[in-house]
């Protein structure tokens, strides 16, 4: 065999080489484009969002969650968030006794714990605002109420949230601040129905959360005093562990927490964590 043929036999060998190892090449690409493109539509069917979401959430809450709620049903419109609203320590006992729910936001990390200690908290609850008291009174504050002491007047009617509700015990603590001994006319079971008697004037004055008197506008006049920064309180969210739909109340959970969540709660009188 002359040197030229030689030479061509090895240029033919060498191509040949090339063009199967292209094809092998080719062949791994597509495998890759191809197992590419069904994880990407994997992970864009595991972002849509869909059902609906049970929240308990703490009675103070109740405005700025609603907002909430409506704005995560507008990102994810598959999906449906209920909200159950009244004292903590009623809603942690609810879910401690089964009731079905996705998320729990409580007003305080006692209350929060009832439910962690019963192990029907998903993962460790997280802090997402904080809330301080106030006094509520009638428009114009006729009865002159300036401080927590003047509350201690016995000609003044006025209501405070059961001790074992987080507003309750928030307000002994402060009275036990200021060293103040405080008789009720009423212990009312939630935030709310606190700040309601004064609205309907069946109270001269209730003590509540900031938020509270922020939300009912003009039907009640704040009143702050100095002992509420001896009893702000916590507000810790945990999903639950037999939440019924685990991604979308992940994803409320992420709303809460996020600059858009947290402008809509600091907006309704909340302090940051």
């Amino acid at each position: 065999m002359t040197r030229s043929a030689r030479r061509t036999r090895r240029i033919l060998r060498t191509a040949g080489t090339g063009a199967a190892a292209l094809l092998v090449l080719s062949g791994c690409s597509s495998s890759d484009d191809s197992a590419s493109a069904t994880s990407g539509s994997s992970a864009s069917g595991s972002d849509e969002l869909s059902g609906p979401v049970t929240v308990f959430a703490a009675a103070s809450l109740k405005e700025s969650f609603t907002t909430l709620g409506e704005e995560f049903e507008k990102a994810h419109p598959g999906t449906k968030v209920s909200f159950n609203f009244g004292g903590s320590d009623s809603l942690a006992a609810g879910i401690t006794g089964g009731a079905p729910a996705d998320v729990f936001a409580s007003a305080s990390p006692k209350t929060m714990k009832i439910v962690t200690e019963a192990g029907s908290a998903s993962g460790a609850p997280a802090t997402f605002v904080r809330n301080q008291l106030e006094i509520a009174t009638l428009p114009g504050n006729p009865d002159r109420v300036s401080s927590l002491k003047d509350l201690t007047d016995p000609g003044l009617k006025v209501v405070l949230c059961d001790k074992e509700v987080p507003c309750g015990a928030a307000a002994q603590k402060a009275l036990d601040a200021g060293g103040l001994t405080l008789t009720p006319v009423s212990y009312e079971q939630d935030v709310k129905s606190a700040l309601t008697k004064v609205e309907l004037k069946e109270a001269d004055a209730a003590v509540v959360y900031t938020t509270d008197v922020h939300a009912a506008g003009g039907k009640v006049e704040g009143v702050e005093f100095p002992e509420s920064a001896d009893a702000v309180n916590d507000y810790p969210i945990v999903r639950l562990k037999d939440s019924a739909n685990a991604d979308a109340a992940e994803a409320f959970i992420a709303l809460v927490r996020s600059a858009q969540g947290q402008k809509v709660l600091t907006g309704a009188g909340f302090l940051k964590p």
